[in-house]
Formats: C-alpha cells, structure tokens, sequence
C-alpha cells in the first residue's frame, strides 16, 4: 500500500489563530493524503464555521475526550499551557503530534525538527516532536549547511522580527496603534516607528526569553550542545516575514563563492545575493513563500574565517505552518 492509497486523519488545533488559518491554507496547498481533518479551538470559537477545501466545517471545542476517536496526525498551534495539556493525551491515544508551542521543544525525549536540516530525528519521536521557534527555523537552515562544511565556532543573531509572530493583538498594535484612544494590546511600547529590543519576558540574565529560546534550539538542532552563541532579537514593524543578521565564525577557512554555492544548491534556500543592483532579501518577497531566503553574504574581515549573512523567511509559513506540515508530510511518508 503506497502513500496514495492510504488515507489518514489529521487533526489541526488552534484552527481560528493567526498559525492556524496559514496551515489551513498550506494543507490546502500541499493537498496531502488526508481524508479527514478536524478542526479543534478554544470554547470561544467553538461551533464558528470554516471553509475549507471547498466544504463548510464546525469547529469543535477542545476537550480531554477529543482524540478518542481517533487520529494519525496533529497539528497543535494554540499555544504552551494548551499543548502541556492536551499534546500527552493524543500521544496516549496514537496519535503523532507536531507542537508549534515552546512547551516540549528542550525535552531532551522529544525531537526538535526542521526537515531540511535534521529529518532523521523525526523517527525518534515518542508521540510528540516540536516545531522550533520561529526565528530560529530560518537561521538554522542555511547554518546547517556552514557547520557540516566549515564547522561553526560561533554564532551572533541580530533579529528584526515582524508583530505576526506576536499574534493577532501584534498586529492590531501596529495597524491601529495611531488610532485615537487606542491602549495597546501586546506590546510595553508603540510598535509604530520603533524597533522594540524585546520580545517575550526577561530574564534574570538580562536576555529575553526568545534570545534564550534562538540559543538553545540552535544547539540541539544542530547536535551541538557547546557552540557559543549570543542573540539579540528585536521587534519591528513589519507585518510579517522576520528578517536576520546572523554572524558566523567558523573552525576552517572558507572560500566564498565555494560557501555561496553550497548555500544555492541546498535545499529550501534561494539565494538574492547581488547588491550591485539591491537584490538582497525583502520581508515583503518571503511573505507567502516557504523557502528560506539569503543574502548580504560577504566575509567578516574582524576574524580569521567569519560570514555575514542576510536571512529572511515568512514566519507564519516557514517559521510555523510549513515547517509543521512539512514534518506531518515525512510522516506520512514513514507510515504509508
């Protein structure tokens, strides 16, 4: 029986959020061997219909008795305190379940994956496997490519992240913060015509806990528990598509047209890389796309083998849907 031929059950939870209605779109897109979805929220959206793939659904309201009925597959995009909850009863059940929360991602049982770069620990999942964060899906791609080439000593993230990845009230912040009257929503300060250092809570480090998230996830993707890295991340007000400036210090020396190349051939990368006529990455261009794009790829003359690079990808798509729905398609694959 080939995967054509097999028809599975998937259920989407957090199907009305901001993550969730760009995986409704994807699924449509990718049209996998699903032949059943079922759309699960909070009881505030519980009985709102949906369309989807040219037929009308009810969403249900997530309960402890939801998965009895069965499921292959889940995509759970409603955040920490729901998947702590109810992730470990679909896995009781059968059911795989891909968290887009940070709630499992450093559970040293639970796989932490991006398919271009680490598809292998897919297998290894115990019910549960973990969407990074956002910010770093799109770093840790091409980063991938550069430590099994030259070997990464160290890494510098500088992120200018969109208000899409803060959710719904982001948003209302940036698109009616100059309304009169208007208190906002998400963020401490305007997010209009400021570039706010500060996202998610602080620390008693000084760092945020996003920087904390992009450091720690970057070493257990790329299976290197020790590698020195420093983050700054950064709120600003674009809509969506996160943009990066990541610093790259290798163990080799590097030729970069050779690193270029390998950039270009890899998978899920489109290098924009020719600034003699301002082609670089734009967040407007990676909206709507999962690729992973980069550019300003020029050498760091402050080290002895250092890059810069430019990163953009779309947060909602990449940095959350698509990466989920790419792991469920491997799946699929495995189980056919």
């Amino acid at each position: 029986m080939n995967a054509k031929e097999r028809k599975f059950k998937l259920a989407l939870v957090g199907a009305t959020g901001v993550v969730g209605r760009v995986a409704r779109e994807v699924l449509e897109e990718k049209n996998l061997p699903i032949s059943e979805y079922v759309f699960f929220s909070s009881i505030k959206s519980a009985g709102s219909k949906i369309e989807f793939m040219g037929k009308e659904y009810e969403v249900r309201e997530l309960k402890e008795d939801s998965f009895d009925e069965g499921f292959d597959f889940a995509i759970f995009s409603a955040g920490g305190e729901t998947s702590k909850k109810f992730a470990p009863i679909a896995a009781s059940k059968g059911c795989i379940v891909v968290d887009n929360s940070s709630a499992w991602r450093m559970d040293k049982d639970v796989p932490l994956v991006v398919p271009e770069v680490n598809p292998e620990e897919i297998k290894k999942n115990k019910g549960i496997i973990a969407n990074p964060n956002c910010s770093t899906i799109q770093a840790v791609v091409p980063l991938k490519v550069l430590d099994d080439k030259y070997k990464i000593k160290r890494i510098v993230y500088s992120t200018y992240q969109a208000v899409s990845g803060a959710g719904i009230k982001g948003i209302k912040d940036l698109q009616d913060g100059n309304k009169k009257g208007y208190k906002l929503q998400k963020f401490a300060h305007p997010i209009i015509n400021n570039c706010l250092p500060h996202i998610d809570v602080f620390l008693d480090n000084g760092y945020t806990k996003e920087e904390e998230k992009m450091i720690n996830e970057t070493r257990k993707i790329l299976g290197r528990p020790n590698l020195p890295i420093t983050a700054t991340t950064v709120r600003v007000p674009v809509i969506n598509s996160h943009s990066e400036s990541i610093n790259v210090e290798f163990e080799k020396e590097f030729d970069l047209k050779e690193l270029v190349e390998s950039l270009r051939k890899a998978k899920g990368i489109i290098v924009e890389d020719d600034p003699e006529h301002d082609i670089y990455p734009l967040a407007t261009n990676a909206s709507g796309h999962d690729d992973v794009y980069v550019g300003r790829i020029r050498r760091d003359f402050s080290i002895k083998s250092g890059v810069n690079l430019w990163v953009v990808a779309d947060n909602l798509r990449k940095g959350a849907a698509s990466n989920a729905i790419q792991i469920v398609e491997e799946l699929i694959k495995e189980n056919k």
